[in-house]
């Protein structure tokens, strides 16, 4: 009878914690979504990529929109018509946008400028036409058309306009040497002096780039970028290696890797989802070990990325003299590293590993644990928090972190973005092309 007990009082409080779980995931999931609505321009679908005064459109953040849009309409958290409309916006300004590729202009050769003027749409901070940029908001339309499938004049509008955007974009241009894909072009300067080298989150530019039906790149670009691959072995983990985690996340939002693989992995014997799973770790194993002695980590508390930390000055903490990188990609093991942990890289690895991940979210959504509860409450998630600078916590919302933390977490209790892209030819030529076999494929 004493064993039963045991059981049944075990099963209670597992069923306790999975539904608290839930009720973490709604309220997280819900607030991140709400971002887009209150950042946005309802008059040209153009949102902000961040909650702060004066702060200019993102179109990285606006294809994050766009794929959230389809998570809201499932569950609840906005009217179909309503998403629809807001989808549209987007789409026909960007159809209609400048593309004449001056200082002045939205675009060109089908690509966007990365910050834009939330009123007009014109490029500002002389901002770069960003291939990568440009490819996460192509993705946000292809899920939004995959999504609102109906046969109503609204969304058959919306199919069409993302069909033509996607086809006026011309990957090939972009191969400014070769096979080599630029990261960026400047009307003042022309392309970048660096394309993509080692592994980045460019793998769902390269996917989107190979699967076009009118400019692609040709098939020897994906090659020429993964034989910059870095592949190490940290902490007894063998992983294709880079430093912050946002890397081993963005392309999972849309695509799943999970048991296909490209000529890389298939030699490794791994695939890119796998990899992401020990790359989340190898940043936990970081924490334990702690090799800086910063206040907060631990095998609950990690999380190392690109992202906002503190910009005050350099000051002597314990034994040492302690500096601060303001904004930064902070990676694990090799840095940099200023204590600052960025909570919305914790909610983007839960697919990948969510035994270690859900404690750590538990954690930073405990009221027992001051400024990570606080950093991770206050409006869903802000982008970061750092125990050593008086408990500082990053001011405001950032999209990209909204976004991340409404796709990823969607993924783990639905795979509703991972389905939607399974299903997309675009993504599967691409990935054929590059490459890419079994599994789904």
């Amino acid at each position: 009878m004493m064993h039963t007990s045991i059981q049944l009082d075990a099963a209670i409080t597992a069923e306790a914690m999975k539904h608290a779980d839930a009720t973490m995931f709604d309220s997280l999931q819900q607030a991140a979504f709400n971002y887009f609505p209150k950042a946005s321009n309802p008059r040209n679908g153009l949102v902000a990529d961040t909650t702060r005064q004066g702060s200019p459109a993102s179109i990285a953040v606006a294809g994050f929109a766009l794929s959230s849009y389809p998570v809201a309409v499932e569950h609840g958290w906005i009217e179909r018509d309503a998403a629809v409309q807001a989808c549209l916006s987007c789409m026909r300004f960007f159809w209609n946008s400048d593309q004449t590729g001056s200082p002045e202009a939205t675009g060109y050769q089908g690509f966007y400028f990365h910050f834009l003027d939330m009123e007009t749409g014109v490029r500002v901070w002389q901002s770069e036409l960003s291939l990568i940029d440009t490819a996460l908001l192509i993705a946000g339309m292809l899920t939004a058309a995959a999504y609102f499938d109906a046969s109503t004049p609204a969304e058959v509008e919306m199919r069409e306009l993302a069909d033509r955007l996607y086809r006026r974009v011309n990957w090939r241009w972009a191969q400014y040497k070769g096979a080599t894909v630029a990261q960026g072009w400047k009307p003042e300067c022309g392309f970048l002096h660096y394309g993509w080298e080692g592994y980045s989150e460019a793998i769902l530019l390269y996917a989107l780039g190979l699967g076009s039906p009118t400019h692609p790149f040709t098939a020897a670009s994906f090659e020429a970028w993964t034989v910059t691959y870095q592949w190490e072995n940290l902490y007894g983990y063998d992983f294709l290696y880079a430093g912050p985690l946002f890397i081993h996340q963005f392309s999972h939002a849309w695509i799943d890797f999970r048991g296909i693989r490209d000529r890389f992995m298939r030699e490794k014997r791994s695939d890119y989802f796998e990899n992401s799973r020990r790359a989340t770790y190898v940043q936990r194993e970081y924490a334990i070990r702690n090799p800086h002695s910063f206040i907060g980590y631990a095998d609950n508390c990690w999380g190392l990325s690109a992202g906002e930390g503190p910009s005050a000055e350099p000051r002597l903490i314990g034994a040492q003299q302690q500096r601060f990188f303001g904004y930064a990609a902070r990676g694990v093991p090799y840095g940099p590293d200023d204590g600052t942990i960025a909570g919305p890289s914790i909610t983007a690895s839960l697919v990948f590993a969510p035994e270690i991940a859900l404690p750590a979210m538990r954690n930073l959504f405990a009221t027992g644990a001051p400024h990570q509860g606080e950093a991770l409450r206050s409006s869903g998630i802000n982008a970061s928090f750092n125990a050593l600078d008086a408990c500082w916590i990053s001011e405001g919302e950032f999209g990209l972190d909204q976004g991340m933390t409404v796709l990823m977490i969607e993924n783990y209790r639905s795979g509703l973005l991972w389905e939607l892209g399974r299903q997309s030819r675009i993504l599967q030529t691409g990935l054929r092309r590059a490459g890419f076999k079994g599994g789904w494929l």
